[in-house]
């Protein structure tokens, strides 16, 4: 299965019935720098790590969003998922606090981005690394995360008059993903994608558990994070045997009882 953006073709595989783009990281960066050098035309990116895979089998709304979305793996849990579903992994793991700083520094065309979401500070300090970090690039802070949401169409026409290439977009999920699909439309940029805490990632402010806990496996984020892989590979077999994932299963049986 293929993904089509205006003349850019990506390959995709199936994960949970999902499409999820089949990419190395050198034809992901071709494939971002074709869609935001294109004069017309949007692709909007969504990074797909265990937790969001595990939230798209629980919420139909979310999984029909992410349908909509271009969709990189991140995260060995889907990569994992992939190996049990279809016997072969994904080919990289596009991590999304590594792949967008990485694309920036590979798309040679000076390009105007955009950054929504993050606290005040958070949102200057990501902006000033981002300029940092690749010069050629005008980063533009449309607006930190504490926003009223009910003024999210002022916020984008503030993208639009900013005249953007590329938009990062920082909220938690899943409300980053269905915000950009219920605001997000033609002429907010060509290419578009949700960074989670990439902000926090680059402005130095994500936490990090002392080096005593992480050797002993101990790191809260961590631990959480195998909890959203284990549940994941549990679903990816449960899928193989019978066709679909516990989580959907309870689903419709919760359903049919009705």
């Amino acid at each position: 299965m293929n993904h089509v953006s205006g003349n850019v073709i990506a390959a995709q595989r199936d994960i949970f019935d999902l499409p999820v783009c089949d990419l190395g990281w050198a034809d992901a960066f071709a494939f971002a720098e074709s869609v935001a050098t294109m004069p017309f035309g949007q692709s909007v990116v969504a990074f797909l790590d265990a937790g969001k895979a595990g939230r798209m089998l629980r919420d139909p709304e979310y999984r029909s969003v992410l349908e909509r979305q271009v969709v990189l793996p991140d995260g060995r849990g889907v990569a994992f998922a992939s190996r049990l579903l279809h016997g072969r992994r994904l080919p990289a793991n596009l991590k999304g606090t590594d792949f967008v700083p990485a694309m920036l520094t590979y798309i040679a065309k000076p390009m105007r981005v955009g950054l929504i979401g993050a606290q005040p500070a958070t949102l200057r300090r990501a902006a000033e690394h981002f300029r940092r970090h690749s010069p050629w690039h005008i980063f533009l802070p449309i607006a930190d995360g504490a926003f009223d949401r009910t003024q999210s169409d002022e916020v984008m026409e503030r993208v639009r008059t900013a005249d953007l290439d590329i938009l990062l977009v920082a909220m938690e999920s899943p409300m980053q993903e269905k915000w950009i699909d219920r605001h997000v439309g033609p002429g907010h940029a060509r290419l578009v994608l949700g960074v989670g805490d990439l902000f926090e990632t680059v402005a130095g402010e994500r936490r990090v558990a002392p080096r005593g806990a992480r050797r002993l496996g101990l790191d809260p984020a961590r631990l959480r994070q195998w909890r959203f892989e284990l549940a994941l590979a549990f679903h990816a077999l449960r899928y193989r045997f019978s066709g679909r994932p516990a989580a959907m299963a309870r689903k419709t049986a919760k359903a049919g009882s009705l």
